[in-house]
């Protein structure tokens, strides 16, 4: 039962932020005002919560304007959102929401179970993540303040899997159900909601004045809780390159900054006014085949390419600060484990050259995507490439920007065969996260996952269930569909007149005011 206690749900997750956290000024220096200018990678793609998976830019937006049944805390624990309550059936079947009364959509509608149904039922239409819908047999609304869902089958892992902070199960006003993926017009219950879109530059959020906070949180939690909107706007502004990002935070054209890498990072040391915030680990930098794509459906012609990875000089060509990790998991997570480290930092040639072989390379083209709006996955990808050539594999590098690469990821589209990311839930929060990355790398229809994740579902015992995990990962890992580098942080930049801003997976700018 999730209660407003705030348990966790998640045992054994933890997460390691390292870096300035601001102190809190005196509460009475809280107050309403103030304009935020956030110079961010790209611009935000879209604003339709059931279809954003990998971007970052667009679910930092996201997560201002809509909120969720249960949401993701501060430690990255469950935690309730909307629902005041969740009672769950001794057989982990049915689960019964108690939604918070007076909840407003941004239009001043009052939200009730028939705008928690309609969006559900259109999650399952247009998300690419709808499997995990699947099991629903009813999905019912006894009053307008109770949300009955009823399984087909156990699954110890559905209230976890709500809280997703990618494709999240944001609550929409039921007379937007029946709209396409991407053309939702952009209504939600959060603390801010949308003033101005412009394509390909900017997104500007303003205050949401019909919000109604969780008057029994002491303040917020995460993704959750008493959250309060005192700044007036936040404008989200593309600019790609990292240079320009920090010419913009020193010029005050921009009061905070998105990845930075650590050379350029060092500009700002010693300013006054403008400080620097590390969290670390922050993602799991990633390399992904594409199985379904020629030649890299062959699995010989996967590992050959796992088999070339040199994880030291990846890292020090990107100039990235971080920590090697063979495991799809974080080290905090309760499920991490080394059952991929027999296939992790081989950088062996003759080893993809003998897999080249068995495989029946014959010098087809492999293409590796990428995007230079983030420069450390460009020279990762560079250096990959590099190590292929001299594999004797016939190598064609696409760049694109980052919203086309992460919609490629997220279809398989493209033509290409190897790209890479960076996870960050996934490997922090465990196998349900992951799962929603696994349905986009193209790979997850394999008997070891399908059969696996079936399994890990229904098994209440962690022991049993991590078992289950380890053999999911053996798979991706060692037949080459993920290939882990390294745990990488995030590096970013604040102007220090606005207090309160914490290091967390996705920036937040709740609780935050001008001094």
């Amino acid at each position: 039962m999730v209660t407003r206690t705030r348990k966790s749900l998640l045992m054994g997750a933890a997460f390691v932020a390292a870096g300035l956290v601001l102190a809190v000024d005196d509460a009475a220096a809280q107050k309403r005002g103030g304009a935020l200018v956030y110079a961010n990678v790209s611009a935000v793609g879209t604003m339709d919560p059931y279809v954003v998976s990998a971007a970052v830019v667009d679910l930092e937006a996201i997560h201002h304007v809509y909120e969720a049944l249960i949401e993701m805390g501060e430690t990255y624990n469950a935690v309730p959102g909307l629902a005041a309550k969740v009672e769950v059936s001794a057989d982990a079947r049915t689960f019964t929401f108690t939604l918070r009364k007076g909840v407003k959509f941004s239009n001043g509608k009052e939200m009730t179970s028939a705008d928690v149904l309609a969006s559900f039922e259109r999650y399952k239409r247009v998300s690419p993540n709808a499997v995990a819908l699947a099991d629903a047999a009813s999905m019912e609304t006894p009053d307008p303040y109770t949300f009955i869902v009823t399984l087909n089958k156990p699954n110890a892992f559905f209230v976890e899997i709500l809280k997703t902070s990618i494709y999240p199960f944001s609550i929409i006003p039921a007379e937007l159900k029946d709209k396409p993926g991407r053309e939702l017009d952009i209504v939600g219950t959060g603390p801010y909601q949308v003033a101005e879109c412009l394509k390909d530059d900017h997104l500007t959020l303003r205050r949401n004045d019909e919000y109604v906070a969780d008057e029994t949180a002491k303040g917020p939690d995460g993704n959750a809780g008493k959250r309060t909107a005192w700044l007036d706007t936040v404008r989200y502004n593309a600019v790609p390159e990292a240079n320009a990002r920090v010419a913009a935070l020193q010029s005050g054209s921009a009061d905070f900054i998105a990845t930075i890498p650590p050379d350029i990072a060092k500009r700002l040391e010693g300013r006054p006014g403008l400080s620097v915030l590390k969290v670390l680990p922050f993602c799991k930098q990633t390399f992904i085949t594409h199985a379904k794509n020629a030649p890299t459906n062959i699995r010989q012609i996967r590992q050959a390419i796992a088999a070339l990875i040199d994880v030291d000089e990846i890292v020090a060509a990107s100039g990235q600060i971080a920590e090697r990790n063979p495991s799809l998991m974080f080290r905090t997570s309760s499920y991490y484990s080394e059952v991929g480290a027999p296939f992790y930092d081989l950088k062996s040639v003759e080893k993809s050259k003998a897999l080249l072989k068995e495989g029946g390379y014959s010098g087809q083209k492999i293409v590796l995507e990428s995007n230079a709006n983030y420069p450390y996955m460009r020279d990762f990808t560079l250096v990959l490439a590099e190590a292929m050539k001299a594999a004797g594999m016939n190598i064609e590098v696409k760049m694109v920007d980052w919203s086309t690469n992460v919609t490629d990821m997220s279809k398989g589209s493209g033509g290409w065969n190897v790209t890479n990311t960076g996870f960050c839930s996934g490997p922090l929060l465990g196998p349900q996260q992951w799962r929603l990355s696994l349905a986009f790398a193209q790979n997850a229809d394999g008997p070891p996952v399908v059969d696996g994740y079936n399994k890990l579902f229904v098994t209440p015992g962690f022991a049993e269930r991590k078992a289950i995990w380890e053999g999911i990962e053996k798979y991706m890992v060692g037949d080459g569909f993920m290939i882990p580098v390294a745990d990488i942080a995030e590096l970013r930049g604040q102007n220090d007149k606005f207090v309160n801003i914490k290091p967390y997976y996705m920036e937040r700018f709740w609780d935050v005011w001008a001094k």
